[in-house]
């Protein structure tokens, strides 16, 4: 028997299938498109995702293949400098196209031995005390012990289960797509600065070669968003918004997207979870969405591995919804507000104005740029230090640098003292002791996923933390 099914075999489906493997879970990645699609729909990554691949010796390969910078305008496009004093050892944005992202994880996962199946789409599925059956479209049965939907927002998985996915419909269309245009830098420039200032879902960005990445408002929504636009209809919009289409000619891909807004209700039913954009949609500004998928599965996949290897302590594969529900909550509700501002009304303009004069202010700044790049989340464990819930950034150590040491996958107890122990959890919990840590609290336990679970120095203390988090001791 297969252990997990992960249906859908985008990042955060691929994300969570490296995930299970760092700990020896047998997973098979069913896909329904047999090839990779071309289209760009996310441009990056953002802080804590950065982090993530770090925390798994993968960002290399990703800063091979992106640009580093500290980009403007996240906030509702709201121009304003990348704040200064970010908890984080990397405070940049990572440009760096989705087909990219995709392969680089896709690679990881064959590294790993993940078994990833193209062509395949699930159509079915029904589940028992014992494990999973998934039905896929040509007829074959799969049986696992465990399936995760990561199968977008129009999920199969979801809607088989009947969770409920409230939310708003979509009010706005924007289409998308890569194109070649033959106007010139200077025309480009000038109209899109002038259309820009009261329109903000409206854009022409070189790619290169006389390449460009063109949005711009539709007409209307769509019935049917499954189906790309024609380049007549985008054609007939850059007219109609920009005065003039550019000489565009030669689309490589064309697309389009809305700004509903929706979350399920649950993110498990029983064997079968939900993760990524089949557990919540909502508008890409901002660029969030790939990356709150990404952080899902960081989040989901030890949980869900420790409960195949029969270690996990009661509660942990539930902790995945108690936690992440609310992060994918406010995202949602940040979003809402930023689509708001990005009005053309004259009410959303002056409020617009008011934010921009708010984040003039270095805290504010920080605390919505933080919002978005995801590394302000606090997961909700109870009183205690003000690290507790947190994940831990990169801190230096005399022996390198803490993420060096989480490649897998592993909980961490950074020990400045030298008298702690995790005798009984050596097998899912590392000890590093290490007095020249930056850091200024005696000692840490992080889980896998690099949130901070316990802070102290008393070990009878942190011996009623270590089955909280990390089950029963072994022997």
């Amino acid at each position: 028997m297969i252990d997990v099914i992960v249906a859908g075999g985008g990042p955060t489906g691929v994300m969570l299938a490296c995930e299970l493997r760092l700990h020896g879970v047998r997973v098979v990645v069913l896909e329904r498109d047999a090839e990779p699609t071309p289209v760009v729909r996310a441009l990056g990554l953002h802080v804590r995702s950065i982090e993530v691949m770090d925390q798994r010796g993968l960002l290399e390969r990703f800063l091979a293949h992106g640009r580093r910078s500290e980009v403007r305008g996240f906030f509702a496009g709201i121009e304003k400098p990348w704040p200064t004093g970010m908890d984080t050892a990397h405070g940049y944005v990572l440009g760096i196209p989705q087909p990219v992202t995709d392969r680089l994880l896709a690679e990881r996962a064959g590294e790993l031995g993940v078994e990833i199946r193209r062509g395949r789409e699930l159509v079915g599925l029904s589940q028992d005390q014992d494990g999973v059956t998934a039905e896929l479209a040509d007829g074959t049965r799969l049986r696992s012990r465990y399936l995760v939907g990561c199968d977008g927002g129009r999920s199969t998985v979801r809607k088989l289960l009947g969770v409920g996915f409230p939310g708003e419909p979509s009010r706005v269309e924007t289409l998308l797509g890569e194109m070649e245009l033959t106007a010139s830098p200077e025309t480009l420039a000038a109209v899109t600065a002038e259309v820009r200032r009261t329109q903000k879902r409206f854009g022409a960005a070189p790619l290169g070669d006389g390449l460009y990445r063109v949005v711009v408002p539709a007409e209307g929504v769509a019935e049917d968003r499954s189906v790309p636009p024609t380049f007549e209809e985008v054609e007939r919009q850059l007219r109609a918004v920009a005065g003039t289409d550019f000489g565009a000619h030669s689309p490589r891909w064309l697309s389009r997207f809305g700004d509903a807004t929706r979350q399920a209700e649950r993110y498990r039913v029983d064997r079968v979870l939900l993760a990524g954009d089949a557990a919540h949609i909502h508008p890409p500004t901002g660029g969030q969405g790939l990356n709150l998928g990404i952080q899902d599965a960081f989040n989901l996949g030890w949980k869900l591995a420790a409960e195949v290897n029969g270690w996990a302590p009661e509660g942990l594969l539930d902790s995945y919804h108690s936690e992440r529900h609310p992060v994918a909550a406010d995202v949602l509700d940040t979003t809402r507000a930023m689509m708001h501002l990005l009005s053309t009304e004259p009410g959303p303009r002056a409020v617009r104005r008011l934010v921009s004069e708010l984040m003039d202010f270095d805290e504010v700044n920080r605390h919505l740029i933080e919002k978005i790049t995801a590394i302000g989340v606090r997961y909700d464990f109870g009183e205690g230090h003000e690290l507790l819930g947190r994940r831990l950034r990169d801190v230096k150590l005399k022996r390198g640098r803490l993420y060096a040491l989480t490649h897998g996958g592993r909980g961490l107890l950074l020990d400045r003292t030298g008298r702690l122990s995790v005798a009984g959890w050596a097998d899912r919990v590392d000890h590093v002791v290490d007095a020249a840590a930056e850091l200024d609290v005696p000692a840490v336990l992080l889980r896998p996923d690099g949130h901070v679970v316990w802070v102290g120095e008393d070990q009878r203390d942190l011996l009623g933390k270590l089955p909280r988090w990390f089950g029963a001791a072994a022997g």
